[in-house]
């Protein structure tokens, strides 16, 4: 079963939307954008195809690794 919802935007990110998704397609595309975050099965089989994707894991973790100092220059 489908819901309406009203949401307020920026005129120009409706303005995009319209120019780069399409009039019609909007929904499905805000949909399958914001799904993972709140449908938890969906979100947890995002987690375990990403984990999976051994390019991302190694930038994420030298992302991590790089930024641990900057933890430890923090004031306590």
């Amino acid at each position: 079963m489908q819901k309406k919802l009203t949401i307020t935007i920026d005129e120009q990110v409706y303005e995009g939307l319209h120019a780069v998704i399409g009039r019609g397609r909007i929904s499905r595309f805000i949909e399958d954008l914001i799904r993972p975050y709140v449908i938890y099965q969906e979100l947890e089989a995002a987690y375990r195809e990403m984990a999976q994707d051994e390019e991302r894991e190694a930038e994420a973790l030298e992302w991590a690794e790089a930024t641990v100092g900057d933890v430890s220059d923090e004031a306590r």
